[in-house]
């Protein structure tokens, strides 16, 4: 006999994996200049420091470092987070955080805790392609809510609200991937007040918050929070290492905290030790906020560099200009499609994320999301001379 389809679960055969690790394939070409990930910068990445910490967490601590850990996560690095949200406007108790592995853990443990197949989840149109994946496992019916340069429309939000009666909603409020736009203060403060009115869960997964170039920093969802009725997802990957795979999610009901544990300990038991002291010892030693004014420098640099790039685009491209994050995105004219003209582009060593994978219903093949902190000026600047070309031709 041989191995085919027919054996595949039926909650997986039909999910296709995510675009972007697809994408990843093609990118070993040599003199490839890679716009497709959302990768920090190597030169934001400190092993010169990570190293003689991480020396430092096994001789001080020793064996049991090495061992298994609880499922609500490493003591420390709760005391030191709790400290960290407070700082970013996210009121909670320490017994309200749950160490997980990166943001993306964050969002699978609700969907394994609130998701029957056939439910409804609420998302930003476009939003990030990841959370699509995951809730496309759970089986979830995923509704799209209109969404304009501002970012999520609370009236739509609402309406489908009403419509819809979900337990879930997911919503990126601050340099949105893909678009890269950030809800003003007021939408914020509407949707933990409809989170509430209509008991449904929003999921903020704000994992760029700390990388704003301009602007102010506004309040977090969560702030507005005052029955606990939204879950902070926060993330260390984007400011410290993606590699480490740590982040943290706020969750106010016990309840739900509850079963979020439980089902961490069917998936993963407990996020490494080694890595959850070695970014504990980070926040305590006072080194982040120094780390965050360099790269924010390093990453304005690269950002200004790509939105120079798009002069050159075709006439008619709009583009939404970020405050801060890793990507930009962008529509080419109508009747443009940045979806076929992907391997064109590989073809000349340049690539990005066609846009409509970040649809929750496809389409929108004249859009693109672009990275611009995993290459340096000079590549940025060679990529978009490139792309400027293709799409003119």
């Amino acid at each position: 006999m041989e191995f085919n389809e027919s054996y595949f679960a039926k909650h997986i055969a039909p999910i296709s994996g995510s675009a972007i690790r697809d994408i990843f394939k093609l990118l070993g070409k040599p003199g490839m200049i890679s716009f497709a990930g959302g990768n920090p910068s190597n030169a934001a990445l400190e092993p010169q420091v990570i190293g003689p910490i991480a020396k430092e967490v096994i001789e001080g601590i020793g064996a049991p470092i090495l061992q298994y850990g609880a499922s609500e996560g490493f003591i420390p690095l709760k005391e030191s987070a709790h400290r960290y949200l407070l700082d970013s406007g996210v009121p909670c108790k320490e017994s309200e955080i749950l160490p997980t592995e990166g943001s993306t853990q964050g969002m699978d443990l609700l969907l394994k805790a609130l998701i029957d197949p056939g439910d409804v989840v609420l998302v930003e149109d476009p939003t990030f392609l990841g959370a699509l994946q995951a809730m496309k496992t759970y089986h979830a019916k995923i509704v799209a809510v209109k969404s304009d340069e501002n970012g999520i429309l609370p009236d739509e939000l609402e309406k489908a609200m009403k419509e819809y009666h979900p337990k879930l909603a997911y919503i990126i409020p601050t340099f949105q991937n893909p678009t890269g736009v950030t809800l003003n203060a007021e939408r914020r403060r509407m949707i933990a007040h409809l989170a509430s009115k209509y008991g449904v869960i929003v999921a903020e997964d704000d994992p760029y918050h700390d990388l704003r170039y301009t602007g102010e920093n506004l309040p977090t969802i969560k702030s507005f929070d005052e029955d606990g009725w939204v879950v902070y997802l926060a993330s260390f990957s984007k400011i410290i290492s993606p590699g480490m795979r740590v982040g943290t999610m706020v969750v106010s009901f016990p309840e739900l905290m509850r079963k979020c544990v439980i089902g961490k300990q069917s998936s993963d038991l407990h996020c490494p030790l080694m890595t959850q002291a070695i970014v504990d010892a980070y926040l305590r030693k006072g080194l982040l906020p120094e780390h965050l004014t360099r790269i924010r420098a390093g990453y304005k640099a690269q950002l200004d560099a790509m939105l120079k790039g798009f002069e050159a685009f075709p006439k008619g491209t709009q583009l939404i200009k970020p405050e801060g994050g890793l990507f930009v995105w962008a529509a080419l004219p109508e009747g443009m499609n940045a979806t076929q003209l992907l391997s064109t582009a590989v073809e000349n060593n340049v690539a990005y994320v066609p846009g409509t994978h970040f649809y929750p219903e496809g389409g929108h093949h004249n859009t693109l999301r672009l990275n611009f902190s995993n290459s340096p000026v000079d590549k940025i600047n060679e990529g978009m001379e490139k792309l400027a070309k293709i799409f003119n031709n």
